[in-house]
């Protein structure tokens, strides 16, 4: 399938429209990279699970960008970004150094350490984005990616926190923590279940699963320890193999994505369902695919939260261009564009008190959907993301002693 991929985009790409010297790229002004940007083509590989952040994308950033400088945005879906990885990767040792298939890529975690360990991101130019001075990059959870330095390599479009969605005509009164749901899942067979990792939502829940039985996330910060991981994974299938059979379908299958987990949500076959964007849970309930008694929340004893960010693959053919993309995506505009509940509802990856006065007010008007939890009340209870060494290994021993 990359062959595949790869072929198709060699073939429609068109002629490099600017410069892919990245070293050339960073002596330049900003009004020299906007000049050699123009008329250029970027393809943006992201996930395309979501009809509102692709028609977001497609519709308002790619607008934007014809009218105002000439840029095709050609939006590529992809549901697994390690894929991609694996694709720029195989470009890299076929000798492909500036005629690469991807120009930009919306990644974090360990698809991002990976691209960082492999040298495949261009990295030390976010600095000559004008929009960048609207980035808090002294915030921690900005400046480091599932807990590696972002460096100049990426550029944040989002920040999210999980959150799960429940009908409370159906369930008045959800689990509140995790010890909770545990017991409700026991209680009420059938009506849970999470995607099979490595699914990225799929994987969040099992996170959560880990950090309560490591007793919080104080005991697993910092690098990946192999002695605590044995001792804390034992606990963890121990927990996930317990219920197993308590969940639908009696365990016997996960939903593959959770795209599968909305699915069963909305025909009422599942009581929860749980996302790491919950603006996802009002553009649904708008859609007519949920009720409108759908609610959302936080657990007490915490959710995960994180960054996700654009990154520009050390191969790309047009980093001008792709530059530009970025510098509308950190755009005050194009973050209260998307912040909007009818259009996607995520929350900004900039700080709004650096934006226009206008800017400030759009997003102070902005009224929370009656089915999304306000990001304040989950941030209450915000849990950090592990180093991507200990995803790798969750759900490597997911797939060994719980999904077998």
């Amino acid at each position: 399938m990359l062959r595949s991929l790869a072929a198709l985009f060699f073939l429609t790409t068109t002629a490099i429209a600017d410069t892919s010297d990245g070293e050339a790229l960073s002596k330049m002004t900003w009004d020299q990279i906007e000049a050699e940007a123009k008329g250029g083509t970027v393809n943006w590989f992201m996930w395309g699970g979501s009809d509102t952040i692709n028609a977001y994308v497609s519709d308002y950033v790619a607008g934007r960008l014809k009218a105002e400088y000439g840029i095709t945005l050609n939006r590529v879906p992809i549901s697994d970004a390690a894929e991609i990885v694996n694709l720029i990767l195989s470009e890299k040792e076929a000798g492909i150094t500036d005629a690469g298939t991807v120009d930009l890529l919306w990644i974090n975690g360990e698809n991002f350490r990976s691209m960082k360990q492999g040298d495949l991101a261009y990295c030390g130019y976010t600095g000559l984005l004008p929009n960048d001075a609207l980035v808090n990059w002294s915030n921690p959870a900005i400046a480091n990616d599932f807990g590696v330095p972002v460096d100049g390599c990426e550029v944040p479009w989002n920040t999210v926190q999980f959150a799960f969605a429940y009908d409370s005509a159906v369930l008045p009164e959800p689990p509140g923590d995790m010890a909770a749901l545990i017991d409700w899942i026991k209680a009420n067979p059938g009506r849970f279940t999470y995607p099979a990792p490595p699914d990225f939502t799929g994987s969040a829940f099992l996170r959560h699963v880990f950090i309560y039985a490591a007793g919080g996330p104080q005991n697993l910060l910092g690098p990946f320890d192999q002695a605590k991981f044995d001792a804390v994974s034992a606990r963890t299938w121990a927990i996930l193999n317990e219920i197993e059979p308590f969940l639908w379908r009696k365990g016997a299958t996960y939903p593959a994505t959770v795209t599968q987990l909305n699915e069963l949500f909305a025909n009422g076959e599942v009581a929860f369902s749980f996302n790491y964007d919950p603006a996802q849970f009002g553009l649904a309930v708008q859609a007519g695919t949920w009720p409108e008694t759908t609610r959302s929340y936080g657990l007490t004893d915490g959710t995960i939260g994180n960054t996700n960010y654009t990154l520009i693959p050390f191969n790309s053919p047009n980093k001008a261009a792709a530059m530009v993309v970025q510098n509308l995506l950190l755009s005050g505009e194009a973050q209260l564009e998307k912040a909007k509940t009818e259009v996607w509802g995520a929350a900004p990856a900039i700080e709004i008190s650096r934006t226009a006065p206008d800017v400030q007010a759009g997003f102070a008007a902005i009224k929370t959907h009656p089915s999304v939890v306000p990001a304040t009340k989950l941030a209450e209870a915000a849990l950090p993301e592990l180093q991507a060494d200990w995803l790798t290994a969750i759900e490597k021993g997911w797939a060994e002693n719980v999904g077998n």
